[in-house]
């Protein structure tokens, strides 16, 4: 079996990858348009933007940060690059993790044999991906030590989620759920929760099997909300959808930055591994995705019923010394507010019962979002 070497990270550095759909300004539907946008941006240096499985996606990548600070200068930067870009090819960036109306099938498959292969094992699971997402990866200095703390950490995804759900519409349809995103990424077989590992030894075990037998084509096709990253030597959080804005984006990112630090010491520590029973953490995702921050959560220490309010605001006052330590105290913070507004989701919904109109939510959430004048 190949052996698989995760890059160790002496501090908990900090990178960001965000998913924003390329939208047509006339129409304000989903464009596949992510080819001409690419020539566009050739030659401005902007290497850490890319394309997505759908030619109406693009990735936007921070470099290897040390604060959220640096990441939001990083980020910001590359994001009115792309800006510019799209003014002038008449696109819009979406901040969504659903687009209100467009349909999947007319989404084209970015170029590329990854993908087509892609598409060809999973065939109208992979096809239906037009959801966008937020990602960020937290360094840690051992692969033992990421297993341990993608373990740990499990029992935070729900609030995460709630945190960032903005997926309430599904090809034109209202569909009860906050987060209609992570339902499509859960028809994915390496997607949802992880499974429970012990250690380094039986992940690269479990990765080389389903390689071996052919269930992935790669490493890469493991979707997990929660993964380590062996070449970045990080413990990556997938289970967010695309949050409306960047600040959001960005507290979001501190709290998962100080969560991973702080799980981290705890294991330096002395500390058993897992953290609560899984059942737990899949009954709390179902309540994140379907009412957002208007969710009750179950703590699983004392199986007490919580809000989301309430949720973040223990956890965040837990996590004020780490946030002092990473530099990140402002964007920590602003976690209280996302936690006690309505969600993304709820104002998309808010725009559609004013409005009417599903091209008036992408028209108004487009406009708020920008961050070029």
């Amino acid at each position: 079996m190949a052996t698989i070497d995760f890059t160790s990270n002496d501090r908990p550095t900090l990178g960001i990858e965000i998913e924003l759909g390329l939208v047509d300004d006339r129409t304000m539907a989903l464009a596949n348009s992510f080819p001409e946008l690419a020539e566009q941006l050739e030659g401005n240096g902007l290497l850490e933007i890319k394309p997505e499985l759908m030619q109406c996606v693009i990735e936007i990548i921070t470099g290897v940060c040390e604060t959220v600070d640096e990441a939001e200068a990083d980020l910001s930067a590359k994001i009115k690059a792309v800006e510019k870009a799209t003014d002038q090819l008449g696109l819009r960036l979406w901040w969504g993790a659903t687009h209100p109306f467009s349909l999947w099938k007319e989404q084209k498959i970015s170029q590329g044999d990854r993908y087509h292969q892609l598409v060809e094992l999973l065939q109208e699971l992979a096809r239906r991906l037009v959801t966008f997402g937020l990602h960020v990866h937290v360094g840690v200095d051992s692969g033992d030590k990421a297993i341990m703390i993608c373990d740990r950490i499990l029992r935070h995804l729900p609030m995460l989620l709630a945190l960032s759900s903005s997926s309430p519409f599904w090809e034109g349809r209202q569909t009860g759920l906050q987060s209609h995103r992570s339902k499509v990424m859960e028809g994915l077989p390496t997607a949802g929760m992880p499974t429970l590992m012990r250690n380094w030894s039986e992940y690269v075990w479990l990765v080389n099997h389903m390689v071996d037998t052919g269930f992935i084509n790669t490493i890469r096709e493991i979707w997990w909300d929660v993964r380590p990253h062996h070449i970045f030597g990080t413990v990556e959080v997938r289970v967010c959808d695309m949050p409306g804005n960047l600040e959001d984006t960005l507290a979001i990112a501190a709290l998962v930055q100080c969560l991973v630090k702080a799980l981290s010491d705890e294991i330096d520590d002395g500390t058993y591994q897992h953290d609560c029973h899984p059942m737990m953490v899949r009954q709390n995702k179902w309540r994140a995705t379907r009412f957002g921050t208007g969710a009750h959560l179950v703590d699983s220490y004392t199986y007490q019923v919580m809000t989301v309010e309430q949720t973040v605001e223990q956890l965040v006052e837990k996590l004020v010394p780490t946030a002092a330590e990473l530099g990140c105290e402002r964007h920590l913070e602003r976690c209280r507010h996302i936690a006690a507004s309505p969600s993304w989701a709820d104002r998309q919904l808010s725009i559609m019962a004013e409005t009417g109109s599903a091209e008036e939510i992408v028209r108004q959430m487009t406009n708020a979002s920008r961050l070029s004048p």
